[in-house]
C-alpha cells in the first residue's frame, strides 16, 4: 500500500481517494448509494473498498478486511455517514468497532432517516473520535438522486437533449436523427448507464421507436424504461417492448385496454390527472417508492414542457452541435408568452465540456 507523507490536508486527501473510490459503482450501486472507504494507519493506506452493488458488502466492511489488523488504531475514511442498522447487511458501525478503528472522517452526514446521525453517535459513544463534513458537497454530488429520494420522497430527474446552436432539437417535420455527433451520443450513455430508468413519451416511441439500452459503457446493468402514454397509443410491436424492465403510466382506466399490454409482462401504472393525462407528480412519487434514486429523461418538447410546467426538473444535459436547424424547428419546451426579459426562466449553468465538435452544457434548476 502507498505512504502518504502530508500532514496539514490529510484528510482532505485521504477523503478525495475514497471518493474517486466510490465513483466507481456509478453504474451499478443502485438503489444504494455510491460510496468509498480508506483506512490509514500512521498515513499509510492499509484498507481500500467501495460498495459495488445492493447486497454486497459496504465500502467499510470490504476495508476493514483488506487492512486486517493493521485496521487497530487506525483512522477510517468513508464518503457517507457509516450506517448503524441492520438492512441487507450487517451495520457497518459494528465492524468498525471491533475492528479498533480509534477515528472515523466522513464526507456526508447520511440523509437516510434510519440512519441521519445515528451512525456517528454509536461510534462517539463507543470512543471513537468522529469528524464529519469533510468533502461532503462532492459526496451528495455523487449521490444526487439519493440524497434527494432522501430528502423529499422524489427521485433526481434529469433531461437529455440534443440541439443545433439554435437551441432547435428537431426539424419542423419531427427528423432529429442525428443532431449530434457520434462522440456526444457515445457519451450521453454514462447518463443512460447511471440512471435507475429513462423515461420517454409515446411520442418518442411511435416516432423514432427508441430502444433506449446502454451502450458504449461497461456495465451489467441496464435501466428500467417508463413511457408516458395518457391513452395507450405505444404500439405493442415497438423496440423497447422486445426487453423486460418496461413501464407504462397512463390516464386509461379500461381494462380491455390495459390487458394487452398487462399480456405483454409490461407493469401498467393508472395514474390519471383531473385533465385527463398522465399525474406526472405522482408518478415520480410512484418511482420513489420503487427506490428509484436517478431518472433520465429522453423525450420531446410535450413531455419536457409538462415536466417544466410542475417544476419536476432537477437537471438537463444539453449536446450542441454546431448546426442550425431553422426558425421553424422543434424547440425544447413550450412556454408561455413572454412579454418581458423579467418574464423569462433563467438557470444555472455549471458546467461546459467540448465533446468533439459539440459540447454538452449541464444546467441545474
Amino acid at each position: 500500500m502507498s505512504t502518504i507523507t502530508h500532514s496539514q490536508h490529510n484528510d482532505e486527501y485521504f477523503m478525495s481517494r475514497a471518493l474517486a473510490l466510490a465513483a466507481r459503482g456509478l453504474y451499478t450501486t443502485t438503489p444504494n448509494p455510491r460510496v468509498g472507504c480508506v483506512i490509514t494507519n500512521h498515513d499509510d493506506i492499509v484498507g481500500e473498498g467501495w460498495h459495488v452493488n445492493s447486497g454486497s458488502a459496504h465500502a467499510e466492511v470490504i476495508a476493514l478486511e483488506q487492512a486486517g489488523a493493521q485496521a487497530l488504531g487506525g483512522t477510517l475514511y468513508v464518503t457517507l455517514e457509516p450506517c448503524s442498522h441492520y438492512g441487507q447487511t450487517p451495520p457497518c458501525v459494528d465492524a468498525i468497532v471491533q475492528a479498533g478503528i480509534i477515528r472515523v472522517v466522513f464526507a456526508a452526514k447520511d440523509p437516510n432517516p434510519i440512519v441521519d446521525g445515528r451512525g456517528m453517535e454509536y461510534l462517539v459513544a463507543n470512543g471513537i473520535s468522529v469528524l464529519g463534513d469533510v468533502l461532503s458537497e462532492k459526496s451528495e454530488e455523487l449521490n444526487l438522486g439519493f440524497f434527494k429520494r432522501m430528502r423529499s420522497g422524489r427521485p433526481w430527474v434529469r433531461i437529455k437533449v440534443a440541439a443545433g446552436l439554435d437551441g432547435k432539437t428537431a426539424l419542423e417535420n419531427g427528423k432529429s436523427q442525428w443532431i449530434t455527433s457520434e462522440e456526444s451520443r457515445a457519451d450521453a450513455h454514462k447518463w443512460r448507464a447511471q440512471s435507475c430508468v429513462v423515461l420517454t413519451g409515446v411520442g418518442t416511441v411511435v416516432e423514432d421507436d427508441p430502444r433506449l439500452t446502454v451502450r458504449h459503457v461497461e456495465t451489467n446493468r441496464q435501466p428500467g424504461k417508463v413511457i408516458v402514454d395518457s391513452r395507450l397509443r405505444s404500439p405493442l410491436n415497438a423496440n423497447l417492448f422486445k426487453t423486460p424492465g418496461v413501464t407504462v403510466a397512463t390516464a386509461i382506466r379500461k381494462q380491455e385496454q390495459l390487458h394487452h399490454f398487462i399480456e405483454k409482462g409490461v407493469n401498467v401504472l393508472v395514474l390519471p390527472d383531473a385533465e385527463g393525462r398522465v399525474d406526472l407528480d405522482t408518478l415520480l412519487l410512484k418511482l420513489a417508492d420503487q427506490q428509484i434514486n436517478e431518472v433520465l429523461v429522453e423525450a420531446g418538447i410535450n413531455l419536457h414542457s409538462a415536466l417544466l410546467n410542475r417544476d419536476l426538473i432537477d437537471e438537463m444535459i444539453i449536446y450542441y452541435a454546431p448546426k442550425f436547424l431553422g426558425a421553424q424547428g422543434r424547440g425544447m419546451f413550450f412556454l408561455d408568452e413572454l412579454e418581458s426579459m423579467e418574464q423569462v426562466l433563467e438557470q444555472n449553468i455549471i458546467d461546459i465540456t467540448p465533446i468533439g465538435k459539440d459540447f454538452r452544457v449541464t444546467v441545474r434548476f
